[in-house]
Parts: structure tokens; C-alpha cells; sequence
């Protein structure tokens, strides 16, 4: 999947328990904005507390209010209010259910003091180390408390003559059957179990996406979006690249195309580099000067599942299975360098089995030792690694896109269950069917070619 925009939902996604943002997570998405892709959140949360970490991290733009109000550093993209008739009939359900009601406006949030706490940092921590039966007592025993000491007492009518683009209502879950009876034209969506977020008809996330896909150019198919809620499985099922936080509902995990680690454990960054768009590292992994040696490094571990982490020998059978990759690339080259012309390309063959003769006796020959085996096997892969990059230095080409374009072709071996297959007999990472279309490396590898032999050309004038 061509991959153009990366959105996050925020609680329980781009946020941690605590509502921090990781180290990692902002590292992932400075490497995503630096590599061209677009990064931004889509949240039921409202645009005004959006805009400081919209700052703060650089981003694109925004899908907020679940959809309602859309907007970049520079304009605002969409707006959709809910209609009066409707803000009338909730504000009434409201006081004749003693349900604590907020209502959303460009401006923020107005009403309901308990629902303002819910949103801080310290209600959300309660909820995260709190069991769900003493946490439940507990917003139980709060809501009781500001409904006799601090009742609403604002004047909500007056409020709602404004442009309001969504309305929070403090609800348990088996009561929203009931509230989308009461409410015909409007969607109910929730974003926890204690209260529900309501918007115009036929309004989400995905839709707000879709909106702001068709400004800048991509359709949902070059999408990866984050959640952890079930406000966000519309979205995580409707767009190319699905994501589930590790910590997220049993329900988003079942239409993810991918479940991540947690919010607290990294699963942002690890998840971006799942599929090739960043390189991810951690405390327990070690990282090269060497760029092209971490993007080697990602590839196995997204086909492996882990690497290798201290230093240790090849034995006999993997150094023949590693020299019988290298032997078909070999000979690609020499068939290349033929031009196809199959009587060269036999000479060529049968030149390259002497050569081998030839370099089998003058190693015999040596008697070298071999008692540090690592040392030895280390050498000869890197005197490789050099005569490779002197192959290039004698071509004149420069390796460094077409490295990233091989890299971005092996990282597209993923099948749409999120994992690599491999071959029964050989155990060679198998292609997914779209892979030939959208990821292999000849059309990208020809046009960079052809870009340094005219800048060459320039030059050379």
C-alpha cells in the first residue's frame, strides 16, 4: 500500500495512560513527515484542545469532534454543526434525565463540570491503575458529589444558539439504544463506557478523512489510521492500513488490519515500522551508523520477528543458505551483463564455476586459520560489501534511492493479514498479489537512473 497520510485517534492511541506523547512516537512521526508522508489526528476531542499539540508536533491537520470540524495550521478544511431542533431535544432529555451534558463549539467545551473532569489527566489515570468495578464506584460516587454541590448552572440555551458541532452526554452503554430512539438525526458514537459523543447524521471520522483526503490528493486506500476504541472501527476497517492499539477494544481488534503494542509500550513506532514507512528502534536493540544496515535490520525483523543482538558465527549450513542468495543475484548480473544473449551468458556460467575452482584452491592454499571463526567470516562479508560499492563507483551510479526503493519493495512482502508468508519447500518470503503493481522496484530503480544520468549529462556541459 502507498501509504500518503498517517491519522491518530488520541486517548488511548497517540496518548499513554498519562496523557504524554512518546519519545518514540514523535520520533515516528518526524521521520513519517521528513519522508513526505502526511501526519495528522482524527479525535472526538474538539479543535481547541487539538491546536496546541497540532503545534507542537508539527502536524498537518486535524479531524475533530469525530468529524465535525476540520482544519490545518493554515485554514479551515469542513465544518458541520448539529441542527437546532436537535440541540433542543437533547438539552431537554437532558434535564428531564438528570444527565450531565457538555456541548462543543470552535471554542471548546461548555456544561457539564463532571465531564470536564473526565478529561483531565488525573481521571485518566484513575481509570488506567484503578480495577474497572472500584473505578466504576468511584465515577459514581463523583457524579452524585457534583450533581448536589455544583450543579449545572449555565446558561446552556444561550450556549446552543452557537455553532455547536457535538454534544457529550454522560451514559452507560446499554443505555444508547435508548438515546438513538430518542434522537433521530443525529449518530451516537462513544469513546469510553461512560458517556456517548453526539454528532450530525452520517458524520465520523472516516468521513472527515475522506474530506481531507480529497484536498490533498489521496483516497482512503493510502491511509493508515490509529485507535484503541470502538468510536474508531469505522475508521480502522475503512481505510488501506488499520491499526489496533495493543490496549484497544476486543471489537477495533477484530477489523485491524494490524494490533500494535500498547500507547505505554511504543505501539505507534513499532507499528509504523511493521510496514517499512520508519526505522524503529528501542533500548533492547542496537542501531549502525550505517542507514542502509537499520532498513536491512527492520526487514528481518518484520520477517523474522527479532534479530540478532550480540555478535556470533554462521554455521556451515546457514553460510550456504546465505552464499545461495547471494549466488542467484550473481548471476542475475552476469545475465544482465549479457544483454540476454544465452551463449554469453553460458560462458559467462561456466567462467564463474572455474573462478570458484580457482578460489577454492588458492584458499586451500593459504592454510589459513581459522580459529577465530567469526573474525574470518566477518572479513570476507565485508571485502563483499566493498567490492559491491565498487561495482557501483566503476558504473558511475549512485545507490542510495535505489537502495530505499529495494528496501521499500522487500518491506511490501506483507499480506493483507498483516504478516509475511513463506514458501513451504524453499522458505522464501512469497509476494502478496498487489505486490508486482505497487511495490516492485524496476519502474523506480529505471526513473532515478535516468535522473543521474541528466544530472550527469548537466554536469558534463
Amino acid at each position: 500500500m502507498d501509504t500518503k497520510a498517517v491519522f491518530f485517534d488520541l486517548d488511548g492511541t497517540l496518548f499513554t495512560s498519562t496523557r504524554n506523547i512518546l519519545p518514540s512516537t514523535k520520533r515516528a512521526i518526524a521521520e513519517l513527515k521528513e519522508r513526505g508522508v502526511l501526519v495528522g489526528v482524527a479525535t472526538g476531542r474538539g479543535p481547541a484542545f487539538v491546536i496546541p499539540i497540532m503545534e507542537n508536533l508539527q502536524l498537518d491537520f486535524a479531524v475533530t469532534y469525530n468529524g465535525q470540524y476540520i482544519f490545518s495550521p493554515s485554514e479551515i478544511i469542513s465544518t458541520r454543526p448539529i441542527d437546532k431542533k436537535s440541540l433542543r431535544e437533547i438539552l431537554a432529555y437532558s434535564r428531564k434525565n438528570h444527565r450531565d451534558v457538555s456541548f462543543g463549539g470552535a471554542d471548546g467545551m461548555s456544561g457539564s463540570s463532571l465531564i470536564k473532569f473526565g478529561e483531565t489527566r488525573t481521571a485518566q489515570f484513575v481509570n488506567h491503575i484503578l480495577p474497572g468495578k472500584i473505578s466504576n464506584s468511584l465515577k459514581d460516587t463523583f457524579k452524585n458529589f457534583v450533581r448536589k454541590v455544583r450543579p449545572q448552572r449555565m446558561d446552556l440555551e444561550k450556549i446552543i444558539r452557537q455553532p455547536i458541532y457535538q454534544v457529550v452526554m454522560v451514559a452507560t452503554e446499554d443505555e444508547t439504544p435508548e438515546l438513538e430512539a430518542s434522537f433521530k438525526n443525529v449518530s451516537i458514537t462513544r469513546s469510553n463506557p461512560y458517556s456517548v459523543d453526539i454528532i450530525a447524521k452520517g458524520n465520523s471520522k472516516l468521513k472527515g478523512i475522506a474530506k481531507v483526503g480529497e484536498k490533498y490528493g489521496f483516497g482512503l486506500e493510502n491511509v493508515m489510521a490509529f485507535g484503541d476504541s470502538n468510536n474508531d472501527i469505522e475508521m480502522i476497517n475503512g481505510v488501506g492500513i488499520g491499526v489496533a492499539m495493543g490496549n484497544g477494544t476486543y471489537q477495533v481488534k477484530q477489523v485491524a488490519n494490524y494490533i500494535t503494542d500498547t500507547n505505554n509500550q511504543d505501539g505507534i513506532a513499532k507499528a509504523i515500522a511493521h510496514y517499512g514507512l520508519i526505522n524503529f528502534y528501542d533500548q533492547e536493540t542496537f542501531r549502525s551508523r550505517d542507514e542502509e544496515f537499520n532498513k536491512v535490520k527492520d526487514f528481518h525483523t518484520l520477517m523474522d520477528g527479532k534479530t540478532q543482538e550480540i555478535p556470533k558465527i554462521f554455521s556451515a549450513s546457514d553460510a550456504s543458505n546465505r552464499v545461495d542468495f547471494k549466488v542467484e543475484e550473481l548471476v542475475e548480473f552476469l545475465y544482465a551483463a549479457a544483454k540476454g544473449d544465452e551463449e554469453k551468458f553460458s560462458n559467462l556460467i561456466e567462467k564463474m564455476k572455474a573462478d570458484i575452482d580457482k578460489a577454492k584452491q588458492k584458499i586451500i592454499s593459504k592454510d589459513k586459520d581459522i580459529d577465530d571463526v567469526l573474525t574470518n567470516e566477518v572479513d570476507a562479508l565485508t571485502d563483499m560489501l566493498y567490492l559491491t560499492y565498487g561495482s557501483f563507483v566503476l558504473m558511475g551510479v549512485d545507490p542510495a534511492e535505489i537502495f530505499d526503493a529495494v528496501h521499500r519493495a522487500n518491506m511490501g512482502k506483507i499480506f493483507p493479514d498483516g504478516q509475511p508468508h513463506f514458501d513451504e519447500i524453499t522458505h522464501k518470503v512469497l509476494k502478496p498479489d498487489n505486490w508486482e503493481k505497487e511495490y516492485a522496484p524496476e519502474d523506480r530503480i529505471k526513473f532515478e537512473l535516468e535522473r543521474q544520468k541528466k544530472v550527469a549529462t548537466k554536469k558534463g556541459n
